[in-house]
């Protein structure tokens, strides 16, 4: 049977976490240590599932007005629902200064998986691959697809969904190009924080 998101029956975080199916809980449960918006941006660098060459954070972020963090994977439903809108919010923001990259944190994705996901999906964003879940652990994500809007700062503004729905007749508020609209524009993010839905990060 196959499950749509976002559930209307209660489940406990164990339960949901098991199943595969989460909602990140947002600030009030990070983990020790984890990002917290107004606060700097982990840095990262990790390879590019398609070239498997080095990509850093900081050369992500240079001369941008924001950048984009998007945790996704292969599989899971609720990040592919999402793989048209992610490739035209890349498209349509990066022509105003805003950089996108996508992370794969799951365990059971390849590499091989990743890349083909990648150029299947024609990403414009480079896709990287977390080994051993490094990066996710310090973002504390735990959903895909689950996104971080950096400033030009470096400093955290945003933390969430993409939108509120997965079923695009369903969508009615934007998070994520909110968030980018009020960077762009030089004004603080009315809503920094918006809970994540979708499939739970399959750790090591």
């Amino acid at each position: 049977m196959q499950l749509r998101f976002p559930l209307t029956i209660k489940l406990s975080r164990t339960a949901a976490v098991a199943a595969g199916i989460v909602t990140c809980m947002g600030a009030a449960t990070l983990a020790a240590g984890a990002v917290e918006i107004g606060h700097a941006a982990p840095a990262f660098s990790l390879s590019n599932v398609v070239s498997g060459q080095k990509t850093s954070l900081s050369a992500l972020r240079q001369g941008k007005k924001a950048t984009v963090v998007m945790f996704i994977a292969t599989r899971c439903p609720v990040s592919n629902a999402y793989n048209t809108r992610m490739v035209n919010l890349a498209k349509k923001y990066s022509a105003q200064g805003v950089a996108f990259v996508g992370i794969n944190s799951n365990e059971t994705e390849p590499v091989a998986e990743c890349a083909e996901h990648t150029t299947a999906n024609g990403f414009p964003f480079p896709v990287l691959k977390d080994a051993g879940d490094v990066i996710a652990d310090k973002y504390d994500a735990h959903v895909t697809p689950e996104t971080f809007v950096i400033d030009a700062k470096g400093v955290v503004v945003y933390h969430g969904r993409i939108d509120n729905s997965r079923d695009l007749e369903d969508v009615r508020t934007h998070g994520l190009a909110d968030a980018l609209d009020s960077v762009i524009a030089g004004k603080a993010v009315a809503k920094p924080e918006a809970k994540a839905f979708g499939c739970g990060i399959k750790r090591g």
